[in-house]
């Protein structure tokens, strides 16, 4: 389906270096996935930030940006996610899906992995949206993907974890979100 089916005029301006593909997610209302397929830097960081608004601005306040394609953000880019992640909140949900290591690890060593929430795929976004923050908070032992690699591991209760798998560093909150940290 056409970005402008789904956001008229989505398609209006282009970028050489950055490529956004809608997708709504069937049974989520005011759900849309991005596929992002390039990189956000300093240079094109306005432009994703003016289409990701512009599907805040049609009511899909739940974003799920499918990272899998992107090879790399920049501190400003970085910006442009949180400015999004504000105009979602605290309606919506934002989640990062698909995030590589390398551009995980920039998150985490400039301090924002925590504000994100992640998923090693959409299948994992969709049980995170489905479950919500209450039961997660209730179901300790619990069970959750590692946001770098999407490994499932185990806690027994929040805090700092590693990673058997590609040893990134995590952090579980008391509601069950996992971040890089």
């Amino acid at each position: 389906m056409p970005n402008d089916d789904v956001i008229p005029g989505f398609d209006d301006e282009k970028d050489a270096n950055l490529k956004i593909a809608l997708e709504g997610m069937d049974g989520l209302a005011n759900c849309l996935v991005l596929r992002l397929d390039g990189y956000i830097d300093t240079y094109n960081s306005p432009y994703f930030h003016g289409r990701a608004k512009m599907a805040v601005d049609m009511g899909f306040v739940t974003l799920l940006l499918d990272c899998s394609g992107l090879s790399s953000v920049s501190s400003s880019g970085i910006g442009s996610l949180i400015a999004l992640l504000k105009a979602v909140q605290p309606e919506g949900r934002l989640i990062l899906v698909g995030i590589n290591a390398e551009v995980a690890e920039g998150f985490r060593v400039l301090g924002f992995s925590r504000f994100f929430s992640m998923a090693g795929n959409l299948d994992q976004a969709r049980r995170q949206l489905a479950a919500g923050s209450e039961s997660l908070a209730l179901s300790f032992p619990l069970s959750f993907p590692c946001p770098a690699c999407g490994k499932r591991l185990k806690a027994v209760k929040p805090g700092r974890f590693r990673c058997s798998q590609c040893k990134s560093v995590l952090e579980l909150d008391p509601e069950g979100r996992s971040f890089l940290g």
